[in-house]
């Protein structure tokens, strides 16, 4: 029951080998080119003996060698048996695409050791549509650094380096300053091994790996980078597709930009500096309207209806389309004068109180009023309060607030 011959061997589809032992489902051979899940790579898809190969794992069960045994989980139970001999046919399309993934994500890393400073290999992982590889560094990889990650990624795609693989002792692998490790992802390359598979893409990077790899950087095709994200403290995860994941997203890309440039009357060469300026512009705007605004709000406050309640002087009203925060600003610069009390109801869907007044009338009073009355909830103090959700509209608050006042 050896390990899998997958990494040394990853252009096999299809063999045959002698069974082992049949447990169920789970099936183990005297050699297998089945790829067992590991260390970010998923596990080969496949038949064998005619079943559906669903997974394959590597199990702590071992031969008489120490080899670590490597299980094959069927479908369904198998009609062979022990010392039966079988056909393996492994997915050609799907460990195509892994092994061109694994490799993108090495050359990824390549690119990332020369624009990046203290970078380190944080982890790995291929998905059906993109794949990850986290990095370590104190470099922050914004815009502009994911697009030349992107570039010098395809350009080493492009330039068609040699992809190798060799076996090196521990103590060498570890004494070689290129050689990036990552004992948690790359599970089984280093525990208790004295040696080490190493995988070299031809003058761009090293790394220990025990997947399966393209035997050229020109095999891998396009790379899209798609995103990035921060999954942990020190880490910065860059997600990326190849194969027709890849072309589909960089075409879907193109005609964004494309519908973006027809949007703003440029060109895609033109297009950063007319998107800039049209920011620019919006912004511009969106200060102009929030002076207006303000000028708006500050009038419909000074017109506010003025009644007595108590011998107090009171300027009740409602407004629309305004926050209550810039509300209830605006309210305590016009308590004063003529004006003990300011208090502005807020119309529409959900209607709000805000209360100022000079501290001869509680605020906070004001609003309990409201809140006991018609629901809600609010808070302040004595010179400020203000409330929400309150279960009446603006008219209605209205009206209880003026109860008992004469017009001015």
């Amino acid at each position: 029951m050896p390990e899998t011959q997958a990494p040394a061997a990853p252009e096999v589809r299809e063999f045959e080998a002698t069974v082992d032992r049949v447990d169920g489902r789970r099936v183990w051979l005297s050699e297998t080119y089945f790829y067992a899940e590991s260390g970010g790579q998923p596990a080969d898809r496949g038949t064998l003996g005619g079943v559906v190969v669903e997974d394959v794992q590597t199990n702590h069960e071992t031969d008489d060698t120490g080899a670590a045994a490597v299980a094959h989980h069927l479908a369904e139970e198998p009609s062979f048996e022990a010392g039966d001999t079988v056909t393996g046919v492994i997915d050609d399309e799907f460990r195509t695409y892994c092994m061109r993934s694994h490799t993108a994500s090495h050359v990824l890393y390549g690119a990332g050791r020369q624009i990046l400073d203290d970078v380190g290999y944080g982890g790995f992982d291929i998905g059906t549509e993109k794949v990850r590889v986290d990095f370590t560094t104190t470099t922050e990889i914004d815009d502009e650094t994911l697009v030349e990650l992107e570039r010098l990624t395809n350009r080493a795609v492009w330039e068609s380096r040699d992809v190798s693989w060799e076996y090196l002792s521990t103590e060498e692998a570890r004494s070689r300053e290129e050689v990036a490790f990552n004992t948690k992802t790359e599970e089984g390359v280093m525990a208790d091994a004295d040696t080490v598979r190493i995988v070299t893409v031809e003058g761009w990077d090293w790394a220990a790996c025990g997947g399966t790899h393209v035997s050229n950087t020109r095999e891998i095709g396009p790379v899209t980078v798609r995103s990035r994200s921060n999954p942990g403290e020190g880490l910065t995860r860059v997600e990326f597709s190849v194969g027709p994941a890849g072309i589909d997203r960089r075409a879907q890309i193109h005609a964004n930009a494309r519908r973006a440039a027809a949007t703003v009357d440029a060109n895609l060469d033109t297009l950063p500096d007319e998107t800039r300026a049209l920011s620019d512009r919006v912004a511009e705007l969106e200060s102009e309207l929030a002076s207006m605004r303000e000028d708006v709000l500050t009038a419909e406050l000074a017109d506010l209806p003025a009644v007595e309640r108590d011998g107090t002087t009171w300027h009740v009203g409602s407004v629309d389309g305004f926050d209550p925060n810039d509300v209830g600003e605006h309210a305590q610069e016009l308590v004063g004068d003529d004006a003990g009390v300011v208090a502005v109801v807020g119309e529409g869907d959900a209607p709000f109180v805000v209360v100022a007044t000079d501290g001869a009338v509680d605020a906070g009073d004001i609003v309990d009023e409201v809140t006991d009355e018609f629901g809600g909830g609010g808070g302040g103090g004595p010179t400020f309060a203000q409330g929400g959700g309150i279960g009446a509209d603006a008219e209605t608050v209205l009206a209880h607030l003026r109860d008992g006042a004469d017009d001015d």
